[in-house]
């Protein structure tokens, strides 16, 4: 008689915040809400009749019994993601990419029909994290975060240039001008809880560090703030490269042209002793390509008013 399994999205769920030592980044790295992971979590010490995480305010630790019980999952899942790998589909024809999410959403996703079309036999498959680059569990053949700095065992090949800046709607914009920094003293701040400190940084730099704004309005991630922000609810400090298509079509505007605050690039980490490093080089010259041509065009899509 065959035993048992216990929920398989909780266990998936408690191995990567177990593994990464906190829900919020499990959150990130499985592309869920903090919340999610947590139901989860609670659903399989439900079906366990047992205590997984000892919780201490704003963080959580594995209970002994815990911990053993990762020490068997933990292997167990990696020999399921090797099998339906190797058994599943057709490697050969299949290039594993992992990216942030709110990258592939507002930058990636849209392009790819182009990569499509000129290798239309590469399969594409695209994951979405936000995890440090070494804590990744499956194996990638290009795997996309901000740099370049240096892995053991990986390439780096930058291929976006970013920077951030002040964006809101057009309606917003009409509703409450902004002409001036002193101006947003009258408008809804939106931060992300990933990166807290760009509005205080940006206001720094235009001369505005004291400023206090009408209200803030935080959000977990960085695609929701932008959305946020497309949708009127306030201003955000939106990355360049992910606004192009928002700013070029009107959707989203720039009111101030600067000043510009400096971000990481966009890179593409090859691991060295992977399979399909022809493919990957395939679609590392892509991207390099499609980097290539938004700094031919001199980053013209951002609109000012």
């Amino acid at each position: 008689m065959r035993l048992a399994l216990p929920p398989l999205n909780a266990l998936r769920a408690f191995e990567s915040a177990a593994r990464l030592g906190s829900f919020k980044a499990a959150a990130s790295e499985l592309c869920v809400t903090h919340g999610a992971i947590s139901q989860h979590v609670r659903l399989l010490e439900d079906w366990l009749r047992a205590p997984l995480f000892e919780r201490h305010n704003r963080r959580v630790v594995l209970t002994a019994a815990a911990r053993a019980y990762l020490a068997e999952i933990g292997p167990a899942l990696d020999r399921v993601a090797s099998a339906t790998e190797r058994y599943g589909y057709d490697t050969g024809a299949v290039l594993r990419v992992n990216a942030p999410a709110t990258f592939a959403l507002r930058w990636l996703v849209p392009r790819l029909a182009r990569f499509q079309e000129h290798h239309p036999t590469v399969k594409v498959r695209l994951e979405t994290s936000n995890a440090p680059l070494e804590s990744l569990r499956d194996p990638h053949d290009v795997i996309i975060r901000g740099g370049p700095d240096t892995f053991y065992g990986y390439e780096a090949h930058p291929f976006l240039s970013e920077h951030r800046l002040p964006v809101c709607s057009p309606a917003l914009l009409d509703r409450l001008p902004l002409r001036a920094p002193d101006d947003l003293r009258r408008h809804t701040l939106l931060h992300s809880l990933s990166l807290p400190r760009l509005w205080d940084d940006w206001l720094a730099k235009a001369g505005a560090a004291d400023l206090r704004p009408d209200a803030v309005l935080v959000l977990d991630h960085f695609y929701l703030t932008l959305q946020a922000a497309v949708d009127g609810l306030g201003v955000a400090m939106g990355p360049t490269a992910l606004m192009e298509d928002d700013l070029a079509r009107g959707r989203l505007v720039a009111p101030f042209p600067g000043p510009l605050l400096p971000a990481r690039s966009y890179c593409a980490y090859l691991p060295e002793t992977r399979e399909k490093t022809e493919l990957a080089a395939v679609f590392r010259s892509w991207l390099e390509w499609e980097g290539n041509m938004r700094a031919a065009d001199g980053e013209k899509p951002v609109r000012h008013e």
